[in-house]
């Protein structure tokens, strides 16, 4: 095996633990909950096989409904995310993305926080469309996505940046 699919594991297996156990406890105001699971999704290699990426994705959500009983909705999100991700790539890093030669660890911090916002946005906003869906709570749904994703920008950022490898 090979360490790309050691750390890709165990990061899958790190994240949901730490999902379901400590993130999913936290309760802030009553409806903000980070949801750092998409570090995964987010961190996945650019150049891996695409069909493999979105059953681990949906697999991933799917885990998480599971244990926060949340009937499908993370899977819904995870898997969007997953399918999506080319297009915010393209969107952050433009030619770096066309010539695959993005490596997260070697980003700067504007760049890697814009496609974490990004990315964080377009997955709460689904999540909470299918676990809402109701078209007359938008209101509900635009608040629920703008503050959990600012709380999961900010956690994820600083995992990502604290399990960087060093130059």
């Amino acid at each position: 095996m090979t360490n790309g699919l050691v750390a890709n594991i165990i990061r899958f297996i790190a994240l949901l633990i730490i999902q379901v156990s400590i993130c999913s406890s936290i309760n802030f105001l009553g409806y903000i909950n980070p949801y750092i699971y998409i570090i995964f999704i987010i961190l996945f290699p650019i150049n891996a096989n695409r069909l493999l990426f979105l059953i681990c994705a949906f697999n991933l959500g799917l885990l998480v409904d599971m244990f926060l009983d949340s009937g499908g909705v993370h899977a819904g999100a995870s898997v969007f995310l997953a399918y999506a991700r080319p297009i915010f790539l393209k969107y952050t890093f433009g030619t770096l993305y066309d010539h695959q030669t993005i490596k997260f660890g070697n980003l700067g911090f504007g760049q890697l926080f814009g496609y974490i916002a990004l990315t964080a946005f377009f997955h709460h906003f689904i999540l909470f469309i299918l676990e809402i869906f109701n078209i007359y709570q938008i209101l509900l749904i635009l608040k629920k996505t703008l503050f959990t994703s600012i709380l999961t920008i900010i956690l994820s950022t600083i995992i990502i940046l604290l399990f960087r490898p060093r130059k």
